[in-house]
């Protein structure tokens, strides 16, 4: 297979532009769509749709882009393995993560990442929805979710501690609970559902946050806006450790029965679809931000 029509058809389908695509490749537009042509005819299907007005996808280029990803990540790590070609981090790398904790933790490092690695565009995906990596054509993503799809391979950033908070003005109005079995006299904050939560102490003591047993008067598939709803006084509700860090220190937000904790070992992870070779753009990204997050963890190191 020409490996070089593949290339060009992975940048056709990131910029949607077949000429800009060519170009840089250094070829002339005409050169470019001959190869492409030349491509489909050989895999027998059509991988983009053109018009007078636009270039995009089809349901069967979508479905190859990865696989043509994985190729060219394999030409690349076999002639670095010869000495030959650059193993340097170039290309686009597309990334998901939540959109909160890339506010926080991500953005404000990423010009450090672009002087390190200037041949790296990186196209983020910020949203507290999961999107499929295989069908989205995603080369990375953080999770804090269970790594279940074995079709997936994924590196710990770091631990996501879970804990209860509530705004002063409610607890002023409302009570702090002393106990776990308090919360059923409070209205707390569900996150997308409104299933029970395990809480353990570390003395091995067992409880349960459970939002559908009690009043909860909100339903949110937001990070930041449960978050900002609980600061207004909402109620109680479950957050990371990372998300709530600076309204625990500012006297926003309480911790609640701070002996307890989410019970489930929530790990923060950086996942990509399984392959025998890793990018090296993935590679480089992955490292810095376990460099910069997640060796030392941000909302674990003591205030300045």
């Amino acid at each position: 297979m020409d490996t070089q029509a593949l290339r060009l058809f992975v940048l056709a389908a990131d910029k949607l532009n077949i000429s800009a695509a060519g170009r840089e490749l250094g070829l002339v537009p005409a050169v470019s769509s001959a190869r492409l042509a030349k491509l489909e005819h050989q895999l027998g299907v059509e991988l983009l749709h053109r018009s007078t007005r636009k270039v995009s996808l089809s349901l069967e280029g979508a479905e190859f882009l990865p696989y043509a990803r994985e190729i060219l990540a394999q030409e690349n790590a076999a002639l670095a393995a010869l000495g030959q070609g650059s193993a340097q981090a170039t290309g686009t790398l597309r990334f998901t993560a939540p959109s909160t904790f890339a506010q926080l933790y991500i953005a404000p490092i990423l010009a450090k990442f672009q002087e390190q690695h200037p041949g790296v565009t990186l196209d983020l995906r910020l949203s507290d929805a999961q999107f499929d990596l295989i069908e989205g054509s995603y080369d990375l993503a953080l999770r804090n979710a269970p790594l279940i799809d074995t079709s997936l391979k994924g590196r710990k950033l770091a631990d996501d501690k879970r804990i209860l908070c509530a705004a002063p003005d409610y607890l002023s109005a409302h009570g702090e609970p002393e106990t776990p079995d308090d919360l059923a006299h409070h209205r707390l904050i569900a996150f997308r559902h409104t299933r029970a939560r395990a809480l353990k102490t570390a003395r091995g003591a067992v409880a349960s946050f459970d939002p559908g047993a009690t009043k909860c008067p909100l339903i949110m598939d937001d990070g930041l806006s449960q978050k900002l709803a609980t600061v207004a006084g909402a109620g109680i509700s479950m957050n990371s450790l990372w998300s709530v860090q600076e309204e625990l220190a500012s006297g926003r937000l309480r911790h609640v029965l701070p002996e307890y904790e989410a019970a489930e070992d929530n790990v923060l992870w950086l996942i990509y679809p399984k392959s025998n070779v890793l990018s090296p753009k993935v590679r480089v990204f992955m490292d810095f931000l376990i460099t910069e997050i997640g060796v030392k963890p941000p909302w674990e190191r003591p205030p300045d």
